[in-house]
């Protein structure tokens, strides 16, 4: 019987996205900044959404984000976010109104941050299982270090380390409990629900959360985070990968040297079915293999006239089309070319720009390097160019 009434449980997610983010400088808001390319508050509200407990979430913002609010909603798998509530100065003012926007059919409130996307979804069902138990719940972690309380830059107390917690969300309340509360204490600024609810005169339960749920509040959270989702992906469920790739072609009069797409003044070029890029056949040849989509040769065979003479950057492009295709987010490029001539350093930096624009990634995510054979081998005889790539991805 008590499965039963779990299942039937109404559940409203309140999502406090109201926020200016002083910590953290700019002129975009933290929960609108990008995250592994979509912004913060997008990867929230689609965990959130993940939750098959919770049936209506609505974002309270602030009334000046409205256009930005409705551009998270356009990256699309947010169905259950409903039209943004506005919201006040603190945060209670704004949960407050996020609240008045429910009814009572909608028993149990989970209210969560905004800015803190990387939770479970099981998180979320045992905070909602302890609020239909208990009426309040938050999850919270264990501290790990020794708490100290100060004041006037002097410690005054050392509470024992045990006992303390470090309350996140999300925090879920029956929904006339957390009303009352609110209603009780209509004059006190809290930093959370729970507090209120504590306040009341009602018991919380405290359910142990995820130390990688991190509420993004300074620009080093969010490098932190992007680390994380890169390397472990954003649901958790991405695999670090690494590919390497490397192409040879030898140096003919009468063709032009094209490296990373770009014309290279030289007397001679490189020979090729395509236009023997061989910087890009290696960088490709590096995504493919991280991705495990074979190489250039089986995608883009010699013996295919389609190919004749084909820049080798719309094979880039097709390539990256692929991946994103797969769902894999590209970290990092990292390539060297072997030429005894030309001298390259005066065109690496459009290399690289070029490279990563064909990719979709930032420039500082490709790294062009060029250098000699000492005039050893074939490169040395200038009989050709090599190049060597590494490519790191998630998928």
């Amino acid at each position: 019987m008590k499965e039963q009434i779990k299942g039937d449980t109404k559940v409203t997610a309140i999502v406090a996205a109201a926020g200016r983010g002083r910590r953290m400088p700019g002129e975009v808001p933290k929960q609108f900044r990008l995250l592994a390319g979509k912004p913060v508050l997008w990867h929230t509200l689609h965990r959130l959404s993940e939750v098959s407990r919770i049936a209506r979430i609505l974002v309270v913002g602030n009334e000046q984000d409205s256009e930005l609010h409705d551009s998270v909603v356009g990256y699309g798998g947010l169905g259950k976010v409903d039209e943004m509530v506005v919201g006040g100065r603190e945060r209670r003012d704004s949960v407050l109104a996020g609240l008045r926007h429910t009814d009572p059919s909608e028993q149990i409130i989970l209210v969560h941050d905004g800015v803190r996307p990387r939770f479970s979804r099981e998180l979320a069902d045992r905070v909602i299982d302890a609020a239909v138990d208990e009426g309040a719940a938050v999850a919270a972690v264990p501290a790990v270090d020794t708490v100290k309380i100060g004041r006037a830059g002097l410690v005054v107390e050392t509470p024992d380390r045990e006992s303390v917690w470090q309350a996140q969300t999300p925090q879920a309340f029956r929904r006339g409990l957390v009303l009352r509360a609110f209603e009780m204490a209509p004059s006190i600024s809290a930093t959370d629900e729970s507090s209120l609810v504590e306040r009341a005169g009602h018991p919380v339960r405290l359910v142990e959360g995820e130390y990688d749920n991190v509420k993004i509040t300074t620009e080093q959270d969010l490098k932190q985070m992007q680390w994380r989702y890169e390397v472990e992906g954003g649901s958790g469920g991405g695999t670090f990968r690494v590919g390497q790739g490397y192409d040879v072609h030898q140096l003919v009069e009468g063709r032009k040297l094209i490296l990373a797409g770009l014309v290279i003044p030289h007397t001679s070029g490189l020979l090729g079915h395509s236009d023997a890029d061989v910087l890009i056949h290696a960088v490709i040849d590096a995504l493919l293999g991280a991705a495990g989509m074979g190489d250039i040769g089986r995608l883009f065979p010699d013996s295919d006239p389609a190919y004749k003479d084909i820049s080798s950057l719309s094979l880039l492009r097709q390539v990256a089309e692929r991946l994103a295709a797969a769902g894999a987010s590209i970290i990092n490029v990292d390539a060297v070319v072997m030429a005894q001539s030309p001298v390259l350093k005066n065109h690496i930096s459009e290399m690289e720009s070029t490279l990563a624009k064909h990719l979709a990634i930032a420039s500082d995510r490709v790294s062009v390097k060029a250098t000699t054979t000492e005039r050893l081998g074939f490169v040395g005889r200038e009989e050709g160019i090599a190049a060597q790539a590494v490519a790191s991805i998630v998928l």
